[in-house]
């Protein structure tokens, strides 16, 4: 009976917390990256457009995946079909002017060569992603690290 009445106690408890949490929260004012414009008015406006087609774009540190310096709206990139491959393949790299996918993006676990692109590194943008012409959210500073023979 003890555990039941101190069970009740604790959730009047927590429920209480809850109760004064959200009177707190009501008194102060959130402030928001949007400043006061309301997510309605400004989601009205397309603030993220894809770069047009550009050169590549430099990397900001070693290792980093090439950016996508074009749009890729309307890709599909399913378990049997690939876009970013109609262009960067081996076949069609030099065809259509693309950088080449990497030789690494060809192996497998094992580092076995293979004749088409790996599984591993089959759905692209989980590396790679399209550039927008974005306002900023908050200002930065960040400057790239020296390019090492890149």
């Amino acid at each position: 009976m003890r555990f039941i009445t101190a069970l009740a106690y604790a959730a009047l408890l927590l429920a209480g917390a809850g109760m004064y949490a959200e009177t707190a929260g009501a008194e102060e004012k959130l402030l928001s990256e949007r400043g006061d414009v309301a997510i309605e008015e400004q989601s009205k406006v397309d603030f993220f457009r894809p770069e047009r087609d550009s050169d590549p774009i430099p990397r900001n540190f070693q290792k980093q995946p090439p950016l996508i310096p074009h749009s890729v709206k309307g890709y599909n990139i399913t378990q049997n079909f690939n876009k970013c491959m109609d262009c960067h393949s081996k076949e069609r790299a030099e065809e259509t002017g693309a950088r080449l996918v990497a030789k690494s993006h060809y192996l497998d676990r094992d580092d076995k060569k293979l004749k088409n692109i790996s599984p591993r590194r089959y759905f692209c943008m989980q590396c790679h992603v399209p550039q927008f012409d974005a306002r900023p959210l908050v200002e930065n500073t960040y400057k790239p690290a020296a390019q090492r023979g890149e």
